[in-house]
């Protein structure tokens, strides 16, 4: 006998229901504060980050803190800037520091057809950090945090504005850390940024920090010509990621033509398609 149609739908919010739970599982952090090159400026901004809990102590009890920010042992702080800078490796190398796990959430992993079922979602990402004593970390989070809808004509409209005010009530609630990391912040509601209380900018890295990261990405064991300072020098406005996929693509170029070494040529061609590609999407055109 043919299942019929209401008990489907049900089946499939059931369905559904599990897998949200399923993706709300901790892992340990991948990246730690030595592991990840970021300016000086920043770095420090993220160790201030890091102590809060060590420090919490003295701030809250000992000078009295707990007395005129009652409800200020949650910490919310926001890593913004362009991609590719560090941010999400940034939250990781926090949650190592304070030795907790990371609870990662994707707008993706909390989004539902169904009207009604976002907040209720973004309610268990918050019940099993809880649970699971993790730090929540929210990527990509102007998809969560943008400013709300004044202009309601549909019922979606209606939804998101729920989604946002239920948001709000549980970051008040939430007396731990969360991580948010975005490329947009202007899209950030006032709100929202008024109960983060802190703001880390990851900008471009600087040429020093630019010629970490081409030794970082670059294996011992890989034969080459690069001069380290030159690439740093030559190369601006340039994110880790993209040093990362240049010295990646370079080396599987030169070893579909079986050479030898890997060439500071093919390095400079793959940086070239980058930055590119870059200019493509900001719609610049080809030439600089």
């Amino acid at each position: 006998m043919p299942v019929k149609p209401k008990h489907a739908a049900e089946n499939q919010k059931v369905e559904q229901k599990e897998q949200v739970e399923e993706v709300f599982i901790p892992e340990e952090p991948k990246w730690s504060l030595d592991e990840i090159i970021l300016p000086a400026e920043v770095k420090a901004q993220i160790l201030d980050v890091a102590t809060y809990s060590e420090n919490s102590h003295r701030v809250f009890e000992l000078w009295g803190f707990k007395h005129t920010h009652k409800f200020s042992r949650r910490i919310g702080i926001n890593l913004y800037g362009a991609p590719g800078t560090g941010k999400t490796m940034a939250a990781h190398a926090i949650a190592r520091e304070l030795g907790r796990r990371i609870l990662i959430v994707n707008y993706a992993d909390i989004e539902s057809k169904y009207v009604g079922e976002t907040p209720k979602n973004i309610r268990k990402a918050f019940e099993a950090a809880k649970n699971s004593d993790s730090i929540l970390f929210f990527d990509e989070a102007d998809a969560i945090l943008s400013k709300r809808v004044t202009n309601m004509t549909q019922a979606v409209d209606v939804s998101v504005n729920q989604t946002r005010s239920v948001m709000l009530m549980l970051m008040n609630e939430f007396q731990d850390f969360i991580i948010f990391a975005t490329n947009f912040i202007e899209n950030f509601d006032p709100a929202f940024m008024r109960r983060i209380s802190i703001h880390v900018k990851f900008t471009l890295p600087d040429v020093e920090c630019r010629k970490k990261l081409w030794q970082m990405y670059t294996p011992a064991e890989c034969p080459h010509n690069l001069d380290f300072d030159e690439l740093a020098e030559k190369f601006d406005g340039i994110s880790g990621s993209d040093i990362s996929n240049a010295m990646l693509n370079a080396a599987f170029k030169a070893a579909r033509q079986n050479a030898e070494i890997l060439d500071k040529s093919l390095v400079f061609e793959a940086v070239e398609n980058i930055l590119a590609s870059k200019r493509a999407n900001a719609g610049t055109g080809a030439c600089r």
